[in-house]
């Protein structure tokens, strides 16, 4: 079948109509020509013999009557060894080795490999007649950290495939052919070490769908404890800008159970995506030791990029995310930030003359945001391994407004919402997760309805500030001068980490348990104290004497010393 080509009958923006003869489907690449350089596209609307196409780069001198080229494939990325550590454009494309051909300033057109070019030690763990089917390992090569799998593509259709021939241990190109294998129709197909997988396609080459139940742990009490993120499961970090989202996925990324951790920049403006690129080298794998870099891959879209590639940066993100889960790991997918994703959509639906739904987002919003995190789930393989894929999306709604369309899109399909609080993050709180507006459908490390008695006084507290706002200190009771300062104990000590701290910045689960159960007691307590100034003079004590045992490793003679110190100060008090 020959090449299908077309010409362009109409530029708005970064949108292409263009006319063709022949077959061209929806999701289809193709190449619009201008001045010897090939823009990459993706054609998203199909109406009598016009195709309506996004265009991945910058569209200036895009004029009526240039050829376009379809290449009869998907938008797709390529998977294979060698993406470990990686840092991407939405399209896949290598940006160190893209400033090392281009300079500091990119040139559009300018497509590179994404698999490194170079040779791997294989390993075979099939032979000759075993039956495979898409998704079977069939190999494997050490990288890094991990035994990198080599599996036969996602999607081979039909299960009745069988090996036909094997390369034994050795050292192989990574595009080499290394295994054969046909079908019962005597068709093969010859694989390597690479295969592409179109983004917008998910991977379903498992066995189960199975229910997130294990807490995935981050080592923030706020989150592990109050507002709990499950293996497999959906959360959200909505917040002004500046209330400290990027710090929090930081930390998430470096203490976070996961194997893997894949950042999708999707449109942060590009001094955060720079902070992360300079950081996260960085950063310290508290696992190994060495840099957190090494079992990551960051996928880099800033604002200042085209905008249509927002879009793909999401699915590129999410689609590598699937690659690892196949190899029974855990994976950890932050999304920064999917209101300029989101924003994007809005600008090619205004583009497209669609019918705009609210703040003129399109009216498939909704849609789209829930296909994107039922991405996640925890899974059991072919083989019996169970895997995951945890999402976690960042919103940034205009002027911390949660009400907006993208904020309640993602809050419909989420499993935990972490909203950050302009008046937290001021108070220089640390995390500013807003712990009354927030919620989790997960269990936690802690027993939830422990958690819930212990949120009540957070609720309770914060009614009796509002009120002392009103009628001052002195107007209130002493029961609820009481209740006001167990809850400003609980937010203080518990709910804030010291992130400068190398002990307090993480905080064990074994910890956030033992620390839980001496602060709820201390919280369940009545207390013999008559005077507002014994109130506030013992809770300023107690509290001190809280941050102090932060400070100790956990189970040292100090940590144990200073434990009950705790519980000897507050019983001192207490009405028994």
């Amino acid at each position: 079948m020959g090449t299908v080509t077309g010409y362009v009958t109409g530029i708005n923006g970064n949108l292409a109509n263009v006319s063709f003869d022949g077959a061209v489907h929806k999701n289809e690449v193709a190449y619009i020509i201008v001045d010897d350089a090939r823009l990459k596209g993706e054609v998203i609307r199909i109406n009598n013999g016009v195709a309506s196409m996004q265009i991945y780069e910058m569209s200036n001198g895009v004029k009526v009557g240039d050829k376009v080229e379809f290449t009869g494939e998907m938008m797709s990325v390529e998977l294979g060894p060698g993406l470990l550590t990686q840092v991407f454009d939405g399209l896949q494309n290598p940006l160190p080795e893209l400033a090392e051909k281009c300079g500091f300033f990119l040139q559009r057109g300018v497509y590179l490999d994404p698999i490194p070019d170079r040779e791997w030690d294989f390993t075979p763990c099939v032979k000759p007649g075993d039956h495979v089917q898409a998704g079977t390992p069939f190999g494997s090569v050490p990288e890094g950290l991990f035994k990198h799998q080599i599996m036969v593509p996602f999607t081979l259709r039909g299960d009745d495939w069988t090996v036909k021939s094997i390369k034994e241990a050795g050292s192989y190109h990574v595009r080499a052919t290394i295994c054969v294998i046909e079908n019962s129709k005597g068709e093969e197909k010859e694989l390597s070490m690479v295969f592409s997988q179109p983004v917008k396609q998910a991977v379903k080459c498992y066995d189960e769908r199975l229910r997130p139940d294990e807490p995935l742990i981050t080592k923030i009490r706020c989150i592990d404890a109050f507002l709990p993120v499950a293996k497999g499961g959906t959360f959200c970090v909505p917040g002004p800008f500046g209330a400290g989202k990027t710090v929090l996925q930081h930390m998430e990324a470096k203490n976070g159970e996961a194997d893997i951790v894949i950042v999708a920049a999707c449109g942060e403006r590009a001094g955060e995506v720079v902070e992360i690129l300079q950081e996260f080298p960085e950063l310290e794998d508290p696992k190994t030791g060495r840099s957190l870099m090494e079992r990551t891959i960051i996928i880099c879209n800033t604002s200042s990029m085209p905008v249509a590639a927002r879009e793909a940066s999401c699915y590129t993100a999410v689609t590598l995310a699937e690659y690892f889960r196949q190899m029974g790991l855990d994976v950890l997918l932050l999304a920064d930030s999917t209101s300029r994703w989101a924003q994007a959509m809005r600008e090619m639906s205004g583009r497209l003359e669609e019918i705009p739904g609210e703040e003129a987002f399109p009216a498939y919003l909704e849609s789209t945001i829930a296909s994107f995190y039922e991405r996640a789930g925890k899974v059991r393989l072919n083989d019996g391994r169970v895997a995951s894929i945890t999402i976690g999306g960042t919103v940034s709604p205009a002027g911390g407004n949660f009400d907006e369309p993208v904020t309640q899109a993602t809050l419909k399909v989420v499993g935990a919402f972490h909203g950050l609080s302009r008046e937290r993050s001021d108070a220089r709180k640390y995390p500013a997760i807003h712990p009354m507006d927030s919620w989790s459908k997960y269990s936690g490390v802690v027993e939830m309805d422990r958690v819930e008695e212990a949120r009540n006084y957070l609720r309770r507290g914060n009614e009796v500030n509002q009120m002392m706002k009103v009628i001052g200190e002195e107007g209130t009771s002493f029961e609820d001068y009481i209740i006001y300062q167990k809850g400003e104990l609980l937010d203080a000590v518990y709910l804030q980490q010291n992130s400068f701290d190398p002990i307090d910045a993480a905080c064990s689960p074994e910890r956030q348990q033992e620390e839980f159960d001496v602060l709820f007691d201390a919280l369940t307590q009545t207390y013999d104290l008559e005077e507002k100034t014994d109130i506030r003079a013992f809770f300023n004590q107690l509290r001190q004497e809280f941050l102090d045992w932060h400070g100790f490793e956990f189970k040292t003679p100090g940590y144990e010393e200073q434990k009950e110190k705790i519980k000897a100060f507050f019983m001192a008090k207490a009405v028994i």
